[in-house]
């Protein structure tokens, strides 16, 4: 095992990845050809495209190599069940080092099944994962979606791209990507495996509703150039492209409608009710409000989500189902929620409003309910306690933490090595 401290080019991996890149180099000045053997066979010379990708995979083993922790003790892993290898599936999370995507892969892993990550660690953090890192059922890609990918695998949870305001709009056009052409890359891989594949769509898609609470037949009243248009309509058409590969290319989808989600592992800074107004409460500083307060949301826990996540994929109902919790609160209610919650003395601050945020979301769930078995069992008040514990922790591990504010933002990532075991 290497010192933590050795330079990358004294690692094991340099010197074929500098001996790749310098025969990328030299094709990039010698044309394609194709010549003839003194035997009369034809050679055909690798095209800097096939060296290329010979470079990412060469890359992206060694990257999933040295994130593997040589030496880990097996019984420091969350305990796993043991499943009958006919019952063990391959499952890939999409975006799986994300909020939601692992505490999916948490519940995937310890049901006995085999999890392949996959994340651009835009807004994916390490930490969020690395207590599975080095198991054997367990495989982390750093892999960006709107890149093909080949796989074998027998579900596919498409979760990647970024969720939060600031951080879709810090690049539109890349979100527009990442829920077009990375839905239609995870598509071909599910239509070439024969798996079922699963998109977390969004109540986005509703965008300022005009019906209250929102079904799932409500087709939504959604500004199509607005700053909010690149993950909504990005979500739209994904939901489109779900139902086209369903109807002619036979795969079997699904489709996950969520609603504002929390809990552990939300993102510092993701510029959200919930992460907001704690860290602000906790901080003493003052909770901001954008618009007059009087906009409600719906806020479910986490594990409810995942709950919901699961039991949608492995059903047998193919449309869309909103995934939520309908108690409902105005913005100004939720943040003296915040307050007594945290027993803050923090000022609640008013702000200018955001352009095209929804004055109203509420999910119905009576889909879930009947077609799922689903509905949340996790009160606000209980998910509250367990996220501002989960903060009060990275405020002591981080120091000061300045909220995000409605602009286009980019994450604020901590360096976290893989193997440290945070």
């Amino acid at each position: 095992m290497m010192p933590q401290n050795t330079p990358f080019y004294r690692q094991p991996w340099f010197l074929p990845v500098a001996i790749l890149l310098f025969i990328l180099m030299w094709l990039q000045l010698t044309p394609y050809q194709s010549s003839s053997s003194p035997t009369g066979t034809v050679v055909t010379h690798l095209t800097a495209d096939q060296i290329k990708n010979l470079i990412t995979s060469e890359v992206r083993d060694q990257m999933i190599s040295t994130a593997r922790t040589p030496g880990k003790d097996p019984n420091s892993y969350p305990p796993i069940k043991k499943l009958p290898a006919s019952d063990i599936l391959r499952i890939l999370v999409t975006g799986g080092a994300g909020f939601v995507g692992s505490h999916l892969v948490d519940r995937l892993m310890m049901a006995g099944h085999h999890v392949i990550v996959i994340d651009n660690m835009f807004t994916g953090r390490q930490k969020n994962i690395a207590q599975w890192v080095g198991h054997p059922h367990f495989q982390l890609i750093i892999h960006d979606v709107v890149e093909p990918i080949m796989l074998e695998v027998d579900q596919i949870y498409h979760l990647a791209c970024p969720a939060s305001p600031p951080h879709y709009q810090y690049n539109p056009i890349k979100t527009i990507k990442t829920s077009t052409e990375g839905t239609l890359n995870m598509l071909g891989l599910a239509k070439r495996v024969q798996a079922r594949m699963l998109l977390t769509s969004t109540s986005e898609v509703y965008g300022d509703p005009e019906v209250h609470p929102q079904k799932e037949t409500y087709w939504g009243h959604v500004n199509p150039i607005g700053p909010r248009a690149c993950y909504d309509e990005g979500k739209r058409v994904a939901e489109t492209m779900m139902y086209a590969y369903e109807s002619q290319a036979s795969v079997e989808v699904r489709v996950a409608r969520i609603f504002n989600t929390f809990g552990p592992r939300m993102h510092p800074n993701d510029g959200r009710v919930v992460s907001n107004f704690i860290i602000q409460a906790l901080q003493g500083k003052d909770i901001t409000i954008y618009g007059n307060g009087k906009q409600t949301r719906s806020f479910q826990y986490v594990d409810d989500l995942v709950e919901g996540l699961i039991r949608l994929m492995n059903g047998n109902y193919s449309q869309p189902v909103n995934l939520g919790n309908p108690d409902e609160y105005t913005v100004k209610d939720f943040a003296f929620l915040i307050k007594e919650l945290t027993s803050s003395n923090s000022t609640i601050q008013m702000l200018p409003a955001t352009k095209d945020d929804p004055r109203q979301r509420k999910p119905d769930i009576t889909t879930a309910g009947e077609r799922i078995g689903w509905k949340p069992v996790v009160p606000v008040r209980v998910g509250l306690a367990k996220a501002i514990e989960y903060f009060r922790k990275e405020l002591q591990e981080s120091g000061e933490i300045v909220p995000t504010g409605p602009d286009a933002s980019r994450p604020q990532h901590k360096a976290v090595t893989l193997g440290s075991g945070l």
